[in-house]
């Protein structure tokens, strides 16, 4: 779609410029634009490359993990249904630390990574409502049934009775649709919290403005703003 809408775009510059007789204007705006293309590029690598290398070290020293522990609270607020220990929740938490450094780029892998898991989570509802049974499937092996003692001893404690009380009533989406956590994870994608917005400070810089980080605090007010309509939108939509 997009590739089609700007093909479009170019042909009715160059069919306007034309019938205008200023064709020489168009060739000028293209070298010129492509020279801006590279210098910009060149700026948002360097840009880009140090935030994601800052997250690897994040990810390497287990600060990421400890940030994403912290996030737990909200992501239980955010998926009740979905198990605490479950792993798309580590993925969720990644990609949502990245968007708020302003890494769409370093986001990208940990989203795709989290729809894949939030993907096999619905498949084992579905699986488990075809077996008529409520016992979450632990997995194969050993490692199955330790995981399913950390499931039981959860529930015992109070920290799953939640997502059991949120799985009532509820039935998996068919295959090919969406799950609510799917839809969920997507639109707090979409609306993103952005604490450092780092390509719009480089995009800044790279065209003269006089101060670049000055839009640091309405873009936290903007993604603020846009987030909290996506959770409660969110939330009166799953109900």
């Amino acid at each position: 779609m997009l590739d089609h809408l700007w093909a479009g775009m170019i042909l009715v510059g160059i069919i306007w410029a034309a019938f205008h007789g200023r064709l020489s204007d168009v060739t000028l705006g293209m070298l010129d634009g492509a020279a801006d293309a590279v210098s910009l590029g060149i700026t948002m690598l360097g840009v880009l490359a140090f935030w994601s290398g800052i997250l690897k070290i994040g990810e390497r020293s287990g600060l990421v993990d400890w940030l994403a522990g912290k996030m737990g609270p909200i992501l239980r607020f955010l998926f009740p249904r979905l198990d605490p220990g479950h792993p798309a929740m580590r993925y969720i938490a990644v990609n949502m630390i990245a968007n708020m450094l302003g890494l769409g780029s370093a986001a990208t892998p940990a989203g795709l990574a989290g729809f894949k898991e939030l993907k096999k989570a619905e498949e084992e509802r579905r699986k488990r409502e075809g077996a008529g049974s409520t016992r979450a499937d632990p997995g194969p092996g050993y490692a199955g049934q330790i995981r399913q003692r950390e499931i039981d001893g959860q529930r015992k404690r109070g920290r799953g009775r939640r997502n059991d009380q949120a799985e009532r009533g509820y039935r998996a989406m068919p295959k090919g649709t969406a799950s609510n956590e799917m839809c969920t994870f997507l639109i707090l994608n979409i609306s993103s919290l952005q604490l450092i917005p780092v390509n719009i400070i480089a995009y800044r810089s790279q065209y003269g403005s006089a101060d670049p980080a000055a839009i640091v605090g309405p873009a936290i007010v903007a993604t603020a703003v846009s987030t909290a309509v996506a959770v409660v939108f969110c939330i009166v939509m799953d109900r």
